[in-house]
């Protein structure tokens, strides 16, 4: 496992300001899992108590609180004598990971209705990911995939299905940080991005949804790869 991560922790203070007046357990975990999400908190991290409970400014019991909450979301693994870490991923997890991505995110490009669409949040992450492949950033170009994707799913318009998806994404980061060669793995998919955003501004949801449902059995067999890689490696 990686080493306590008091010095990832300390900007944690920026976000304290999103807790409110009404600090809560399930505030904390949503800021964790974001954290989690853009790899700021790596796989085999140990999440310090002291550290991260003093950069938000919230109490032991509400940070064991927030713990429990994303381990059953299988974000967070706890280690009886050793602490709260962030879980590593297997293949196996992978594989069950996108398949609830294909199931949602194509059945939200299905349900769409009539276009026009309202792309603005797509065609934002297209930009962002670009921006960073330009600068040689494939960490930022993994999150801007990130953020394509959740704004895919945003167009459902559900609250509901947002929420699954932001806990499915931040699970599917822990997997991308094994990869070991990142720009490999991310720089094929900006065009591919691209692709169904344009599908979309034409209002062409069935060639969208295709483009889609290939993206993500692609995607998969990478990341599945890589994982299996990795745990070699670990072994």
């Amino acid at each position: 496992m990686a080493e306590p991560a008091e010095d990832r922790a300390g900007d944690l203070a920026d976000d304290r300001a999103l807790l409110g007046r009404t600090s809560t357990a399930e505030r904390v975990a949503d800021i964790l899992r974001t954290r989690v999400a853009e790899g700021r908190f790596p796989p085999g991290t140990r999440l310090s108590e002291d550290g991260i409970g003093g950069a938000l400014g919230i109490s032991r019991n509400t940070l064991r609180e927030a713990f429990r909450l994303l381990t059953h979301e299988r974000i967070l693994v706890h280690e009886l004598n050793r602490g709260v870490f962030v879980r590593v991923l297997d293949a196996g997890d992978v594989a069950d990971i996108y398949r609830t991505r294909r199931l949602v995110e194509c059945a939200v490009v299905r349900g769409l209705g009539r276009p026009p669409f309202a792309l603005d949040g797509l065609a934002a992450a297209v930009a962002e990911g670009e921006g960073a492949a330009r600068a040689g950033d494939w960490n930022g170009v993994s999150t801007a995939n990130i953020h394509f994707h959740r704004a895919l799913v945003a167009l459902a318009g559900s609250a509901r299905t947002d929420e699954l998806m932001r806990g499915v994404l931040a699970e599917l980061r822990l997997a991308l940080h094994l990869v070991d060669d990142p720009r490999a793995l991310h720089e094929p998919f900006l065009a591919r991005n691209r692709e169904i955003l344009g599908a979309l501004r034409a209002g062409e949801r069935g060639t969208a949804e295709r483009l889609l449902a290939r993206y993500l059995d692609d995607s998969r067999d990478r990341v599945a790869d890589a994982c299996a890689r990795a745990a070699g490696a670990r072994g």
